[in-house]
């Protein structure tokens, strides 16, 4: 049985009335990266910062590392990192100060420190930049660089919230190499995202949040497996009564709306063959199929199977709601 490097049970946390954590457990193990994924305003980042211990914990019980939250902070600080959503960089220090400075304030002794700040460094690419100001750096230069500092005091286990945000593709992608490679050397990291592809990239376990409630983990292939084999994306001229039709068939698991226009039908079963018999039965009932798509689960489709809106969607405050259920409807989150 693997180890966890991270335990929360029954974690709630509220700003006045508006509870921002709702009763909230999962388990992270020793070695994984495990992903937070979710809308702004998911709870995220309250959660990272009561595991942090930059907000007192509420309610709850959390050990990291064997450590109690509650009473052991100075442990668990000493043996976490954290790279925060918003920046923490003084501009005007020159990159080898940023990490000079960090080390000062860890008591890492000066040898030990020095040689630290060559390798960490060397591993985000930031060698020939150690003498340059931080203002002066590009965004991802600057998010590799919190990323070594969070990796100074040699953590067992790394915070980052949302640390590609904002970022171009090409940077983010450079930032996942990063993360991958620390992890292969031991650290355990834990990634709040609200990007899909990140989650789906890197993850050992991925766990979806939504208002402040752990909705379902699970590895991103077991997620998607979970709710079909196969997705039809189907457009018609009464999308509706579409659904009705079609919501007894044996091979179709549920059905929601689109987060533009249709229908997307999850099916049991590899959905080539089904086709023509869909579009058959919805013709026969004097409905215009206007455009049919066949493709394979993603994690948007998880996120809007459990949540009923598409992510993207979520973050830009639109909504997406399922409109019909058919077979074998997906059971809640596992902890």
């Amino acid at each position: 049985m693997k180890e966890n490097i991270l335990s929360v049970e029954g974690l709630s946390y509220s700003y006045g009335k508006v509870e921002a954590v709702d009763n909230v457990s999962f388990n992270v193990e020793k070695g994984q990266i495990f992903s937070f994924l979710g809308p702004n305003g998911a709870g995220k980042t309250t959660i990272i910062n009561v595991l942090t211990t930059l907000l007192q914990i509420q309610k709850g019980k959390v050990t990291i590392s064997g450590f109690d939250l509650v009473k052991q902070q100075n442990s668990i600080r000493q043996s976490i990192g954290i790279v925060f959503q918003d920046q923490t960089l003084d501009m005007n220090l020159s990159v080898w100060e940023t990490m000079e400075f960090h080390g000062r304030i860890y008591s890492i002794p000066k040898v030990v420190r020095r040689q630290r700040i060559d390798e960490l460094l060397k591993v985000v690419e930031l060698t020939d930049k150690k003498k340059a100001l931080v203002k002066t750096l590009s965004g991802g230069m600057k998010r590799r660089l919190e990323i070594a500092r969070g990796l100074l005091t040699r953590p067992t286990l790394l915070f980052l919230d949302e640390p590609t945000i904002g970022l171009d593709i090409y940077t983010r992608m450079n930032i996942w190499s990063y993360m991958k490679k620390v992890n292969k050397e031991g650290v355990t990291i834990f990634l709040t995202t609200p990007y899909m592809d990140e989650a789906d990239q890197l993850s050992d376990t991925i766990c979806i949040i939504d208002k402040g409630k752990i909705v379902t983990s699970g590895t991103s292939e077991s997620l998607k497996n979970a709710i079909g084999q196969d997705m039809i994306y189907l457009e018609t001229n009464n999308d509706e009564k579409t659904a009705i039709i079609i919501k007894d068939m044996a091979e179709v698991k549920t059905i929601t709306k689109s987060s533009s226009k249709g229908l997307v039908v999850s099916l049991n079963e590899e959905g080539a063959h089904l086709i023509p018999r869909i579009i058959e039965k919805i013709k026969n009932a004097g409905i215009e199929v206007e455009s049919v798509n066949l493709k394979k689960p993603s994690l948007d489709d998880v996120f809007i199977h459990f949540t009923g809106r598409g992510l993207k969607e979520e973050n830009q405050d639109q909504t997406n709601m399922p409109i019909m259920h058919g077979m074998g409807q997906m059971h809640g989150a596992r902890h």
